[in-house]
């Protein structure tokens, strides 16, 4: 059964890599927001900006990141909103295939994409003054982070993919996704801001992911930020799951 799921899967990511190779404006689509807001806020606001750091696009990569994912993952809401309307899925019921690969294909195609367009964000920052002395390890755990955190925000983007009515409403969701590093540490400290925003945004999961990256590539201590950013991940990831799991099967059934 494994070994089934396996090739199902390996076989159904093909076809959605596929999809994206054919149409790699979809990558770049996804990454000229973030990368414009970077300029922005860099050549713009940065002069402006106390951060306490010595380079404003060191400090707010974290955050750009973040949007980067979330706003990628608002094409696996859509491309599975057209497979839903084509009539793919009842296509694919029909054949030997596990039922679970046809959505895991499509969250570990987000996964690959958002991967290629968070490389090209990293790129562009390097053009722009990004530098960092980290270790191996301190890199890795920074890929760590950002892999679950994709994989946490795609099984969400799952759910608006399967039950939208419209293709705008599948992918609207992330919207809200793409907005909340703005109230967190992402631009700005959270001690400039007045009370009640400080107090959402210090308590809310995309300040300690921030926190937790930020701290990484830059040396500094950690702390408990990485727990709290990796429980944050983990958390979302498995309430997501759950939820897309039995919303596809009742889908389908």
């Amino acid at each position: 059964m494994t070994k089934n799921f396996l090739v199902d899967t390996a076989v159904l990511l093909g076809r959605s890599l596929s999809h994206i190779t054919r149409s790699l404006d979809t990558i770049l689509t996804t990454v000229i927001t973030p990368i414009a807001m970077m300029l922005m806020f860099v050549y713009v606001f940065g002069g402006a900006i106390q951060t306490g750091s010595d380079s404003y696009v060191n400090y707010l990569l974290p955050g750009i990141l973040l949007i980067t994912v979330a706003s990628g993952i608002s094409y696996t809401a859509f491309r599975l909103f057209l497979d839903m309307k084509s009539g793919i899925f009842e296509r694919f019921q029909s054949m030997p295939i596990a039922r679970s690969s046809v959505l895991w294909a499509h969250v570990l195609t987000s996964l690959v994409a958002n991967l290629i367009s968070l490389v090209v964000v990293v790129l562009v920052a390097l053009l722009m003054g990004f530098r960092s002395g980290a270790g191996v390890s301190a890199w890795l755990a920074v890929v760590g982070i950002l892999i679950l955190f994709t994989l946490a925000l795609t099984w969400l983007a799952v759910i608006p993919g399967l039950t939208a009515k419209s293709v705008d409403g599948a992918s609207a969701f992330s919207y809200p996704l793409i907005f909340l590093p703005f109230l967190s540490s992402a631009f700005v400290p959270t001690d400039t801001m007045p009370g009640p925003v400080r107090a959402f945004a210090e308590n809310q999961p995309v300040t300690s992911i921030v926190n937790a990256l930020r701290a990484l590539y830059t040396e500094q201590p950690v702390g408990t930020d990485i727990w709290i950013a990796l429980a944050w991940c983990v958390g979302i990831l498995v309430v997501a799951y759950v939820f897309a799991t039995i919303t596809y099967r009742r889908k389908i059934s």
